[in-house]
């Protein structure tokens, strides 16, 4: 394939040389009359007309299983706290317009569409809903398994240990092929941290996959959870193999420990996912970059019995996170797109590039695997601020979206 009149990141315009799904080459665009243009007959021609090119989003932090996405909006009827927002979605989710897995499939589609081909998808197990949710996300993987590079994560929103149980199908879906084993709010749900980190990293060793653990928890009892998986990681050898999303309050207890944490976070290769909440507590997204931290960008719920927010586009989460982060200047600003696309890709994969500071920009590079997205704007910044709807997506160098639409499944 040949991709003409691109600018990579904003810069000068280019073209695209794409052999075996990767970027082998990259030249000056030259502007020739289109009655004059030719091309080889066995290469395909996209043409850019002088949009920007990036890379394509990684959404890190994504509850597929209980979205409601196509559906109407409805009244908010969740309970504060994660038990009680837990059963509002316990309670309802059965009884949705359609079924879950045609729910599942169609935001996972139209996250495609806006130019995601990355994906780590919470999958709900617990005693209500046993392994259902976990299949209809495993059966949408799939189903885009050209489209998008999907991870699967076992997830206990309803604790490990509040339900007997719950170990049980855990391991099932593991078996079954999740390729994440999921945690969440160790102290504050389970109360009984130890017993549920030794369940969590038991699991993982024993299954070899990663672990991802939701952190809700405020102040110091999260720092004292976190510190535990610290422990864990070094413990097992686990370097490189641990996520903590959210962690929304890591940064409240002092600035020492803050720097504490970072540092070791970057010792142990701990990644990070956030969500672009609206917290001034968490810690500082532009000194987890400089540290070597991999930091990756999700839009966690997609308008379900959680929130009404979520809407599969990845630009507007990306605004969210620059707005989110106060910040203004170009670099910046770039750097909350940095994260969403290869940010992620580093979470997800340890063969993608990582960003070496808050001025790098990868992933459009002659040898880059061609996940890439064609985005109308006049810069990086502008294409964040206007969002625009002129796209064409690409996944593993061939062309899966073009105008909001997937063109092929």
């Amino acid at each position: 394939m040949i991709i003409t009149n691109v600018r990579p990141w904003g810069t000068d315009a280019v073209d695209l040389l794409i052999e075996n799904g990767r970027i082998a080459a990259s030249t000056p665009h030259v502007s020739i009359p289109a009655a004059q243009t030719t091309a080889p007959a066995d290469r395909d021609v996209v043409d850019g007309r002088g949009r920007l090119v990036v890379p394509s989003f990684s959404d890190v932090h994504v509850h597929l299983d209980s979205t409601r996405i196509g559906l109407p909006f409805r009244p908010h009827t969740g309970a504060p706290g994660v038990w009680g927002m837990m059963l509002n979605d316990r309670n309802n989710w059965r009884t949705a317009e359609i079924g879950i897995e045609k729910r599942v499939a169609g935001t996972l589609e139209r996250m495609i569409a806006r130019g995601t081909t990355r994906v780590r998808s919470y999958a709900q197990v617990d005693v209500d809903c046993k392994l259902q949710r976990f299949d209809a996300v495993m059966a949408a993987k799939q189903k885009f398994a050209g489209q998008a590079d999907v991870q699967v994560m076992t997830f206990p929103q309803a604790g490990i240990l509040r339900e007997e149980g719950t170990v049980e199908l855990l391991e099932e879906s593991l078996k079954q092929g999740a390729d994440v084993m999921g945690g969440i709010d160790p102290s504050q749900l389970d109360r009984d941290p130890a017993r549920h980190l030794d369940i969590v990293f038991g699991l993982a060793e024993k299954y070899q996959v990663e672990i991802d653990i939701h952190l809700h928890e405020p102040g110091e009892l999260g720092v004292f959870s976190t510190e535990l998986v610290l422990e864990r990681i070094r413990a097992l050898g686990m370097q490189g193999k641990v996520t903590l999303s959210h962690a929304y309050d890591l940064g409240s207890v002092s600035e020492a420990v803050s720097r504490r944490l970072i540092e070791q976070f970057a010792e142990l290769d701990v990644a990070m996912a956030t969500v672009a909440p609206p917290a001034t507590t968490q810690l500082s997204l532009l000194a987890l970059t400089e540290a070597g931290v991999r930091v990756g960008l999700g839009e966690d719920g997609q308008r379900d019995y959680w929130s009404p927010y979520g809407n599969c586009d990845m630009l507007d989460r990306t605004w969210q996170l620059a707005f989110t982060n106060d910040f203004r200047r170009d670099e910046q600003i770039e750097h909350a797109l940095a994260v969403a696309t290869m940010g992620g890709a580093s979470v997800m994969s340890p063969e993608a590039p990582r960003l070496r500071g808050i001025l790098d920009r990868p992933g459009v590079s002659v040898g880059d695997r061609a996940d890439l997205l064609l985005v109308d704007g006049e810069t990086v910044t502008s294409a964040v601020m206007d969002r625009g709807n002129d796209r064409t997506v690409l996944h593993d160098g061939r062309v899966v979206a073009e105008g909001l639409h997937v063109v092929s499944a």
